[in-house]
């Protein structure tokens, strides 16, 4: 699928006198081209108790969930390493807007998921609506995904952690007007994966399909094609070609990637007389492409965990790493992301 992108027509600020109008200063434009992966993602499972199977509901409608809850996580986790891949790739050569810049990336200082990171992801948060308002980019609904872990840090930020802090605690998300009613009163649980926070117009939610994992390396862990095999765990070293991007949150609006499929959820199933099974698989095909990079924000490590201590990460910029060393600590290559000129 082929999605257009337009530029911005050029200004002339001022005419003299005599001076022809020639018109050949007309307004750029460009096009990414979005193609589905080359094999489609699988679910399967074989069942020797073929009896069991045709007889009870519920054992066949508890296999087709786990099925397609498995087909459906491994595709959120493509969409998440390209939400990374957005926030980190250069823009194009062919890109005729010619005075985007694109958000830099965002940095938590320590390894924790504390409230110093809560804190910073909020920070992140609020420069990612500037750079959007920089670039004349209007800014729709957006979203920030954090781990659960730093999700509870956001949520109990101004709670108290020792007995002196107790007097001056002011919860920012526990729904008072007068910490400008964000959140929900600390009576209400927030405990499902589905719950969210809204900050300066920005949607937080908790998600396990960060690409904080070694999706290149560890098979296990592998989500499709290797433009998904992105490394976004941790880094192990200091040196900025070391792996390890140390992906803490993914900051975007929906329309920085687009996801195309092709047919819906496939499912056949085959009876093995010679094995006395039933096979069945489940299968969906699509792909996914940038579209958008300046609607994606990354937000990673300043530290990494060297031996156990965490250590500066040696960024070309004190604190502040730029898009091209993350890209490259992304992939431990020049990668695009299928990101290419057109």
């Amino acid at each position: 699928m082929e999605f257009p992108i337009t530029g911005t027509v050029t200004l002339k600020p001022a005419w003299h006198a005599g001076e022809e109008l020639l018109g050949n200063q007309d307004s750029k434009a460009g096009n990414f081209d979005i193609t589905l992966d080359a094999r489609p993602m699988a679910a399967h499972f074989e069942l020797d108790n073929i009896d069991l199977m045709i007889t009870q509901w519920e054992y066949r409608q508890e296999l087709a969930r786990q099925a397609g809850q498995t087909l459906a996580n491994a595709r959120d986790k493509q969409i998440g390493a390209f939400i990374a891949g957005a926030g980190s790739v250069a823009k194009t050569n062919s890109d005729p807007r010619s005075g985007l810049v694109l958000p830099a990336p965002g940095v938590i200082t320590g390894l924790d998921d504390d409230e110093v990171a809560a804190l910073e992801v909020l920070a992140t948060i609020e420069d990612f609506i500037v750079d959007c308002q920089e670039n004349s980019v209007p800014v729709g609904p957006t979203y920030c995904a954090v781990s659960p872990r730093l999700f509870q840090q956001i949520r109990r930020l101004g709670v108290a952690d020792a007995a002196n802090e107790a007097v001056n605690m002011q919860p920012m998300f526990g729904g008072v007007a007068a910490a400008g009613g964000l959140g929900a009163p600390f009576t209400q649980g927030m405990n499902s994966l589905s719950d969210s926070l809204r900050y300066m117009g920005v949607t937080i939610v908790k998600s396990n399909h960060i690409p904080n994992k070694d999706y290149k390396t560890d098979d296990a862990a592998s989500i499709g094609e290797a433009r998904y095999d992105v490394t976004g765990q941790v880094s192990t070293a200091i040196a900025v070609d070391t792996v390890g991007a140390g992906v803490r949150a993914l900051i975007w609006m929906p329309e920085c990637v687009a996801s195309l499929r092709k047919t819906g959820l496939v499912v056949d199933t085959e009876d093995d007389i010679r094995r006395n099974t039933t096979f069945t698989v489940a299968s969906m095909m699509s792909g996914t492409g940038i579209l958008k990079p300046e609607l994606a924000k990354i937000v990673v490590n300043r530290k990494a965990n060297v031996a156990g201590t965490p250590t500066d990460i040696s960024y070309a910029a004190a604190g502040a790493p730029t898009r091209a060393e993350v890209l490259v600590k992304l992939q431990n290559s020049a990668g695009s992301f299928g990101y290419a000129d057109k």
